[in-house]
């Protein structure tokens, strides 16, 4: 029987033996991450030799294997104490063997952004993807409809937002042949919001769009409420309720448009606003709720740290999360008393949502709570000021980052640290990205 996206069941699938696979990967100059002593090892037999963080380069990032535990197993009890599915967004990490940690843990599918992101799912064996956009490309969609012919198992829904999208999808699907309809979202958006459509009125036009279309079949609304706002205060988290209030009405509207047998899907929710989508939406009659949270589980120590729902008291909030990613940086010149240069920049480290943060020394000093800062990025280089002799030519400093979106898309292999803030660190993984 062909699977739906809201269809209930069995967990969703991934290919394990395929992400399992990835531990015989050899090692090479491709894996900045890693010293020339593991050349020629395989991922397995690398870890097999004990490495500890010592034994790393800088510029380096890593992930804490305690705090991802942590992330993971607070997410999933969030979500089944909300009574919420979580779709958690993949694009954050592209990382197959995190994928299969959220799916194991709970989560319903995996979300996605574009279409090479969709094919790198379809090569480990995701069973349940949501495409968070909306796809037009012609050999795009000739290659989604040979993957849902060949395999009944296998539930994709992406998003439309206008009715000359609906008509490009149909046409690519109807030239190539399509056998099973391909399930599609309607996308409501807000004023200076990203794509959707801006009213309600629209929106319901477009369904009614979908439901002519022979290929394509109508299975719920999304949107992303984080397009809209951009901080927790009180107008900030006014505008969002206000967009989920049309999402809801938008929901209303719709009651009656949907095949007989199927949930709507009614999708939102990023890693800052979900609380309010739990409230705003999880009451909703004869819906299926999905989050897409993705950042939560790297979590960080700049934007998210601040936002998040799990730090800011918001119902339901729990423990909050824990930031899982460093970036350690070695201090290679000191050309001014109260300036340092580190060996780290804009290749290595995220800094479009707020610059790295100097934490500690490895082995030394704590320098949170210090005058210590990161002032600018170059492309390899970062800017420490006021430091002072905390921060020695050759000394190693941790970092804490913002903004997980755009850090792992730097690093093909990420080391998994049992505790970054051990004295000596020891690695007990190789997170493997496709980006």
């Amino acid at each position: 029987m062909d699977q739906t996206f809201a269809s209930s069941g069995a967990a969703p699938g991934i290919d394990t033996d395929a992400v399992a696979a990835l531990a015989d990967e050899v090692l090479d100059w491709r894996f900045k991450a890693l010293p020339p002593a593991a050349a020629g090892l395989t991922v397995r037999d690398y870890l097999a030799t004990g490495p500890a963080l010592a034994d790393l380069g800088t510029p380096l990032l890593t992930l804490d294997a305690g705090a991802l535990d942590h992330n993971l197993r607070t997410m999933a009890r969030w979500c089944a104490d909300a009574g919420l599915a979580l779709a958690p967004h993949g694009k954050t990490t592209m990382a197959p063997a995190l994928w299969q940690a959220q799916l194991a843990a709970g989560s319903h599918g995996i979300t996605l952004a574009n279409l090479p992101q969709v094919r790198v799912a379809r090569a480990f064996g995701v069973q349940r993807v949501l495409l968070a956009n909306t796809l037009l490309d012609p050999a795009g969609l000739g290659w989604l409809a040979g993957e849902l012919a060949a395999d009944p198992g296998f539930a994709f829904t992406s998003w439309v937002d206008s009715a000359d999208s609906v008509r490009l999808m149909d046409e690519a699907l109807r030239a190539a042949g399509a056998e099973r309809p391909v399930e599609v979202l309607v996308e409501l958006g807000g004023p200076g919001g990203r794509t959707g459509l801006r009213t309600v009125d629209e929106a319901v036009e477009v369904a009614a769009a979908v439901r002519r279309a022979p290929t394509l079949r109508l299975a719920g609304i999304g949107g992303y409420e984080g397009a809209l706002a951009h901080d927790a205060t009180e107008a900030g988290l006014g505008t969002v309720r206000s967009y989920l209030h049309c999402l809801a009405e938008l929901h209303g509207r719709l009651a009656g448009l949907y095949p007989d047998g199927s949930a709507p899907v009614v999708t939102a929710g990023g890693s800052a606003y979900f609380d309010l989508v739990a409230e705003e939406l999880g009451a909703l009659p004869e819906a299926f709720v999905v989050l897409r949270s993705g950042a939560y589980l790297a979590h960080d120590d700049g934007f998210y740290r601040g936002i998040s729902p799990l730090a800011r008291g918001a119902a339901r909030s729990g423990e909050p999360l824990r930031g899982a990613l460093h970036g350690w940086a070695r201090v290679v010149s000191r050309p001014e008393p109260q300036l340092a240069l580190l060996d780290a920049g804009k290749r290595d480290l995220p800094f479009d949502e707020g610059l790295p943060e100097p934490q500690l020394v490895r082995g030394g000093a704590e320098l949170t709570g210090t005058a210590a800062r990161i002032t600018a990025l170059n492309d390899q280089h970062a800017f420490l000021r006021d430091a002072g002799d905390l921060a020695p030519v050759g000394a190693v400093l941790r970092l804490g980052v913002s903004h997980p979106c755009t850090a792992f898309d730097k690093w093909t292999l990420i080391p998994v640290l049992d505790d970054a803030s051990a004295a000596e660190p020891k690695v007990t993984g190789l997170v493997r990205t496709f980006f």
